[in-house]
């Protein structure tokens, strides 16, 4: 770690997958860990199924909210495509959790651009340290595919080696009645990644 301790995390997915609900978790349990927290949300074209990216930071005390190229201990990817669009965030020795998942673009969809063939090929031969998780199918098995962000949160939260946190009662506190059986059990699945 560097700078005081502080540990730089990027979620990275299309507008839609549910990425800032997982940073939100993320930074409320880091919060009642006691960390100082910074999170920022970088929305871009997101109705139209742009990249959103959303920054956590989190230590003793943190300045920024934005995490320098080169310096994410873990860049988390909700979207193949877009781990590679946003690899050279990762450091050297950080930690990759990919989606193996796609969603095409309009000009793919119309035929006009292909979908790249090969990218988490591409990643393993890049990164060391890369966690590949079929969150959709997971989460489709619990009964919704939209439950692939915790399922994804859970792989992260592994990844940081922060297991020791109430978690279960972080996202009873965040998400809609009706939902936290399906985000818990898609919690537990992607810890179990």
């Amino acid at each position: 770690m560097r700078d005081n301790g502080t540990k730089n995390i990027l979620l990275v997915g299309v507008g839609g997958q549910g990425t800032i609900l997982a940073s939100k978790i993320l930074s409320e349990g880091l919060l009642r860990r006691g960390y100082d927290v910074k999170m920022s949300e970088i929305h871009g074209m997101s109705q139209r199924g742009g990249s959103v990216s959303t920054h956590v930071r989190y230590g003793e005390k943190v300045a920024s909210p934005v995490v320098p190229e080169g310096c994410a201990d873990v860049l988390v990817a909700f979207e193949k495509a877009e781990a590679a669009r946003w690899l050279h965030y990762l450091k050297r020795d950080g930690a990759l959790v990919v989606n193996d998942f796609e969603i095409y673009s309009l000009p793919v969809l119309t035929g006009a651009a292909e979908y790249p063939e090969g990218i988490i090929e591409r990643l393993k031969e890049k990164v060391e340290k890369i966690k590949c998780v079929d969150a959709a199918r997971l989460a489709e098995e619990l009964g919704n595919i939209r439950a692939q962000n915790v399922v994804l949160l859970g792989a992260l939260v592994k990844a940081l080696g922060l297991e020791g946190l109430d978690w279960k009662s972080v996202i009873k506190d965040t998400v809609p009645e009706k939902l936290l059986d399906l985000n818990l059990k898609a919690f537990d699945a992607g810890l179990s990644q």
